[in-house]
């Protein structure tokens, strides 16, 4: 029987040290953390398109309505109503034909399907209100869209649904104030991208620096005792180098 002993490396992490050669590097990590937060502002500023959204608020009454062969009783006091009556609304907001006719109407220049994508409907806080937002690049494109679903939509559901009512509660107006992209977020989204790259990176190559710095860490990190030191002769700070220049410049004289 071959008794062999077996060696396990152990690789220990001194955070204290971590700490250290990160707040030796904070001047690297500061720079990296302003370069990231100059190019996520750079990135919104100037080379993402600016959105504007604009709403309208549509109240939807309709305590008993037919869709089709199926019968639906709703009361004013349901909680459920509202959202029952906002998902079928919804669905008949962004069929294909209800997008078609706000194409024509507006003469937008987008396909029914880009248009699906601009809307956003929902209940105003559980209520039978229910809100239409419309995000595009202009914020007076965005209301006119916003204002002619308010009159296609109450004509498509009366046409579906017997018995529908819908009302505008709030019509659509320009919003100037964007609301993508957010200078302030991407600058701030920058800024700790980099300072934690920058860190990691540090972090990683000081962990996978197996240099021999200075005696204290061979003590530190292997444990063996320290027998001699060669001092640096190029280094001017070595008591040897200097020695020998200060007999060389007595020669000289």
């Amino acid at each position: 029987m071959d008794n062999r002993e077996s060696f396990s490396e152990e690789y220990t992490i001194d955070l204290l040290h971590l700490v250290k050669v990160l707040w030796r590097k904070a001047w690297l990590i500061a720079v990296c953390g302003i370069i990231a937060a100059a190019i996520g502002f750079s990135i919104a500023a100037f080379f993402i398109h600016p959105t504007y959204s604009s709403t309208i608020k549509l109240y939807t009454n309709n305590n008993a309505f037919s869709l089709g062969s199926a019968s639906v009783s709703l009361t004013s006091g349901d909680i459920s109503a509202s959202r029952s009556l906002v998902l079928t609304y919804g669905e008949i907001l962004s069929s294909r034909t209800t997008l078609e006719i706000v194409i024509e109407r507006t003469g937008s220049p987008y396909t029914y399907k880009e248009l699906a994508g601009m809307i956003r409907y929902g209940s105003s806080n559980n209520t039978e209100i229910m809100f239409v937002t419309v995000t595009a690049e202009d914020p007076y494109e965005a209301s006119e869209i916003a204002n002619c679903f308010a009159e296609v939509l109450p004509e498509r559901v009366s046409e579906i649904i017997k018995g529908s009512a819908m009302m505008v509660v709030d019509s659509a107006i320009p919003v100037l104030e964007k609301v993508n992209p957010s200078i302030t977020k991407y600058t701030a989204i920058g800024l700790i991208l980099g300072v934690l790259l920058c860190g990691m990176v540090i972090v990683v190559i000081d962990i996978l620096d197996d240099t021999i710095h200075n005696e204290d860490h061979i003590l530190s990190a292997y444990e063996y005792p320290i027998l001699a030191r060669i001092p640096d002769l190029m280094s001017k700070t070595s008591q040897k180098y200097s020695y020998y220049g200060h007999n060389k410049n007595e020669n000289e004289k």
